[in-house]
């Protein structure tokens, strides 16, 4: 750390960041090695962008032995982690180690907060703070970084008290040396077997050399071998779970691990693993599959699309010697190398999902965490669709439990044609959709879909075992008959009432007719044949896409009091406007809209309401009360 200059520069952190370096300090306390992980796996991560930048450039090109440091000091009190990566300019500095957590520091305080006391070391890789880590066994921490093929190196210091300053310093190479001023408690990380305990347990996998150096002299702290590229028989769980967790910056442990190594027509090994749960960031609006790509062990790019998007929560690496070091992104995307090792990874993951499908409450953990991203493959592709079909779950109208496609054909009626599904928001508010009723009545189960993607991934699915899938919110021309004794008997005239109602609510519905699926409901809507249903149409408004949607058709009750007493209304000359407009309304609301105005149905609804708890709404109007 070189003396103050008057170049010096000071850099406020702000007010909730250092707020957020307490937190790291005195709340992240009870795993405190973890620091040496994060800054191991930050020098790792430089050396080989360094290695990687060099391909296109060869000024960037690390020493032949280049290698990873870890020198304690004991006259001095410090650690000190040297690699010889990429480095890093004055910019960088501030960007990289003055910004933190970019995911918004206040939203980190507050996870540490709420966090148990065994959960809080893990958070620090997940929120993207590993760096500041240092502060838990330092009271000072400076790094001096040069960028490769430049000459100017500086230093950016700070005791984590809120500042951190910038100025030139001096550095004989290309790398990054990051010096931690140990406190007076962390006497252990001064001990070299303590320093390679550590490495042994984080970072043996870690292909650039690790060395700690004692007695003047390096000694090698980690094997350096990848670990894909060893035998399954020489690996422990916990060597696969230390490897995954630093690979997906995870800290749970992975629900699935493939590994395997393919030889022959095409060469390459493979170690992808499973996630045992949701990762903290969304995966729903980053659609890309984030595998890294090797060639002979070097790092190339985690850009190359080895997974297809809807296999986008894998995590993992292919490494081949099929392809060139030096391959280009153009040549990634037109070379039938990656093609067809794209299709052999792809095909391995569908097989070892189908496996796990054997332990049904094991296979449910999964398909909460996944299922939804897993089904945009239906919508995308029919390619994979015999591979994807035996993996799909779904919510039923019959238990409360998942149900496979081959469960439900298992329980099919003789005489259904069809597997029947509803799509909504909300499973619980399928269960009493209207749509229901008469599939109830009839004893035959729905599938209930309340992901996004059920609403486009259907029309593309074609057959399971000759059964096409059919959405229950449209007509019910293929419905098996109805039980005996279910067929309507008004006693009014029907097509009188209906040619009312089209009339009454005009463009509004495109048509009224009398529902043979609706038993303890007066109306429900349903979608014309020609468009979307009403879930889509409102998920695409939602998502401000301007379509062409049809009017939904109102269908109705004719055995339902109120229907009949709409009618009686109609019968005697006075006007059913409102009420019909209401029952309109009523439909939209029991289907998850809204009132086409509210305005005007709470007020509708409201003095109805007002009548019939007066006692005089009977004396006024055979109005039926909404």
């Amino acid at each position: 750390m070189p003396a103050e200059s008057q170049l010096q520069e000071r850099h406020e952190f702000g007010a909730d960041v250092g707020r957020l370096l307490d937190l790291v300090v005195n709340s992240l306390y009870s795993e405190r090695e973890i620091f040496l992980r994060e800054l191991v796996a930050n020098a790792a991560d430089a050396s080989d962008r360094r290695r990687f930048e060099s391909l296109t450039d060869p000024k960037l090109a690390p020493p032949a032995d280049a290698k990873l440091r870890i020198i304690p000091d004991r006259t001095r009190r410090t650690l000190t982690i040297a690699d010889e990566g990429i480095g890093m300019t004055r910019d960088e500095l501030i960007a990289n180690l003055g910004t933190i957590a970019r995911s918004g520091s206040r939203m980190v305080d507050q996870a540490i907060v709420d966090a148990s006391p065994e959960e809080r070391p893990k958070l620090i890789g997940q929120f993207g703070v590993g760096f500041y880590s240092a502060f838990m066994v330092a009271d000072r921490v400076s790094v001096v970084s040069r960028r490769a093929a430049t000459d100017e190196a500086w230093c950016w210091a700070s005791e984590g008290r809120g500042e951190f300053t910038i100025d030139r310093a001096e550095r004989a190479t290309p790398g990054t040396d990051v010096c931690l001023h140990l406190k007076a408690d962390a006497d252990e990380f001064l001990e070299p077997y303590r320093l390679e305990t550590i490495v042994r347990k984080w970072a043996d996998h870690i292909t650039v050399p690790i060395v700690i150096v004692r007695d003047g002299r390096d000694q090698p702290a980690n094997e350096g071998t990848a670990l894909w590229r060893r035998p399954k028989s020489e690996l422990t769980e916990q060597a696969y779970a230390e490897f995954y967790r630093h690979l997906g910056v995870r800290f749970d442990k992975p629900w699935a691990t493939l590994h395997w190594r393919a030889e022959g027509a095409l060469n390459f090994a493979a170690l992808l693993f499973v996630p045992g749960s949701r990762p903290f960031e969304a995966i729903e609006g980053n659609r890309v599959s984030r595998v890294r790509l090797h060639v002979s062990r070097m790092f190339i790019t985690e850009d190359a699309g080895l997974l297809p998007p809807w296999l986008r929560f894998i995590i993992g690496v292919v490494d081949t010697e099929d392809l060139p070091l030096n391959v280009s992104r153009e040549m990634l995307q037109a070379t039938p190398v990656l093609a067809r090792i794209r299709k052999a990874v792809t095909s391995r993951v569908l097989n070892e999902l189908k496996g796990r499908t054997k332990d049904a409450a094991d296979y449910a953990g999964f398909w909460e965490n996944f299922g939804a991203v897993l089904k945009e493959g239906l919508w995308e592709t029919s390619e994979h669709q015999a591979e994807l079909s035996p993996l799909l779950r779904f919510r039923s109208s019959v238990g409360e439990g998942w149900v496979g496609l081959s469960d439900y054909v298992g329980r099919m009626k003789p005489e259904q044609k069809a597997i029947y599904f509803l799509t909504g928001d909300d499973t619980q508010a399928l269960r009493s959709s209207p749509h229901l009723e008469g599939f109830r009545a009839r004893d035959i189960e729905v599938l209930l879909l309340s992901d996004s993607i059920d609403a486009f991934w259907p029309e593309r699915f074609g057959e399971f075992e000759g059964k096409k899938l059919r959405n229950a919110a449209y007509g019910v021309e293929d419905m098996p008959p109805a039980a005996p004794g279910s067929a309507p008997q008004e006693g009014f005239d029907a097509g009188a009432l209906i040619k009312a109602l089209k009339a009454a609510l005009g463009e509004q519905v495109s048509d009224v007719r009398p529902s043979a699926r609706l038993v303890d409901s007066a109306v429900v809507l349903a979608p014309d044949a020609a468009g979307p249903d009403l879930h889509l149409q409102r998920l695409l408004r939602r998502a401000g896409r301007q379509t062409p949607t049809a009017s939904p058709i109102l269908e109705i009750n004719l055995r339902h009091p109120l229907i009949r007493a709409l009618a009686a209304m109609q019968e005697a000359g006075k006007p059913i406007e409102d009420p019909a407009r209401t029952l309109l309304d009523l439909a939209r609301i029991r289907d998850g809209d809204s009132p086409a105005d509210p305005a005007a149905f709470v007020q509708h609804v409201t003095s109805s309401l007002a009548r019939s708890l007066s006692g005089n709404g009977a004396a006024e109007s055979d109005a039926p009360s909404c």
